[in-house]
């Protein structure tokens, strides 16, 4: 991994060596649009579902539930939440089923990783507001997507709709676990869906609070 990777390790190892006991419990209230994102995924038959940054594995078990005729693929930079997300897979008995791998988001090889190099679903939930090279994961995301695959987005928005209070006591305490909501996220987003001849659906969620995005490549 680079040296920015490699920070990016240590950093995330360190905020949730503890909290990765108790993340998925405590952060269910406010981590909204998972479940609408699991829904849209909708894989093919004996298709192939990845998940850039999939933490203690949470999405990843809900969408192998959901979806039981596809295979499912995760990597995240912190080996202390992939540990806790191997330990969630085993206890639901999905271990052959989910493969797991400890990567960077930028530049991962899904072939090495998984002896996959084309995703017909690639999924990023709340983990790009974490990642300063965001758009590098993007694009990585982009670059593995099948023919007539798509990459599917949720984060946190700009609260467009939301009294400005509730914006600055948001982000200030989302900054203390090193996430920042990406202010140019839907420009940026559908520039990068133009340069890799994808269609894109971006979309704000609970008054802004929320924002998804779906770039589908062509068949």
């Amino acid at each position: 991994m680079s040296a920015l990777a490699v920070d990016a390790a240590e950093r995330m190892n360190r905020i949730y060596a503890t909290q990765r006991y108790f993340y998925d419990l405590t952060r269910r209230p406010y981590l909204l649009g998972r479940a609408g994102l699991i829904a849209g995924l909708r894989p093919p038959a004996g298709g192939h579902v990845l998940e850039i940054g999939c933490g203690t594995a949470w999405n990843l078990i809900r969408a192998a539930d959901a979806y039981p005729d596809a295979r499912f693929y995760g990597l995240d930079v912190s080996s202390a939440m992939l540990e806790t997300a191997r330990q969630s897979i085993g206890r639901r008995g999905r271990a052959g089923r989910i493969a797991l791998a400890h990567a960077d988001a930028t530049r991962f090889d899904g072939r090495e990783l998984f002896g996959r190099a084309r995703f017909d679903r690639v999924f990023v939930s709340y983990a790009l507001s974490m990642i300063p090279e965001w758009i590098g994961v993007v694009t990585r995301g982009l670059q593995v997507l099948a023919p007539a695959g798509s990459l599917h987005i949720v984060d946190f928005g700009q609260c467009e709709g939301l009294p400005p209070a509730f914006r600055r006591l948001l982000y200030a305490w989302l900054a203390r676990f090193s996430v920042t909501p990406i202010a140019d996220f839907v420009p940026a987003v559908c520039c990068l869906a133009e340069a890799h001849g994808c269609a894109a659906a971006v979309d704000p969620l609970y008054r802004g609070y929320t924002v998804r995005a779906v770039l589908t490549r062509a068949s």
